[in-house]
């Protein structure tokens, strides 16, 4: 019974030192930090080079043009796949309005979303090595939201290391 009773204790103990350690060796992750990946918005972004405009069909009737970092637009250039570690892609989303200037024209309305997929292999093994953030407002949305993104990307472009948009020269 005594035996019984210190293995039991044993275990507890063990176990709260194992759940206690994982807490400690977890990151904390920044209030802006998209849920599931934890990434944010990354600083500068709006400056980067541009890659590609895109226009998405209705119901979302979307206007984008997608952004990325220097690592990100050297594959690009050089047709390398799988991306580099440290590549960084954004798509800012606009809906879609007509011109008030030249009315056959479409341009940019309000802003719906900054979409940020970021290469990390280490980090993010279980998604083909991508991290997602989807942001309204600077803020991140909803887990829901963030689980879409994965498996749309793997089950359009995995031959394309799981990114949509092509280069525009």
């Amino acid at each position: 019974m005594k035996s019984s009773l210190f293995v039991a204790i044993a275990l507890t103990i063990t176990g709260v030192g194992m759940a206690a350690s994982y807490v400690a060796s977890a990151e904390p992750q920044p209030e802006n930090a998209s849920p599931i990946y934890g990434v944010t918005l990354p600083e500068g972004y709006r400056d980067w080079k541009f890659i590609a405009p895109a226009q998405e069909a209705p119901p979302l009737d979307e206007l984008r043009a997608v952004l990325a970092n220097d690592v990100a637009v050297e594959a690009y250039k050089e047709g390398a796949l799988p991306f580099s570690d440290g590549s960084v892609l954004v798509k800012l989303a606009y809906k879609r309005q007509q011109s008030t200037e030249f009315p056959p024209a479409t341009v940019p309305g309000a802003p719906t979303t900054v979409q940020v997929m970021v290469k990390d292999s280490k980090k993010y093994p279980d998604s083909h090595g991508w991290g997602f953030g989807r942001f309204v407002n600077g803020k991140p949305v909803d887990v829901a939201q963030h689980e879409t993104c994965l498996a749309c990307h793997v089950g359009n472009v995995k031959d394309h290391d799981y990114v949509f948009t092509r280069y525009a020269h």
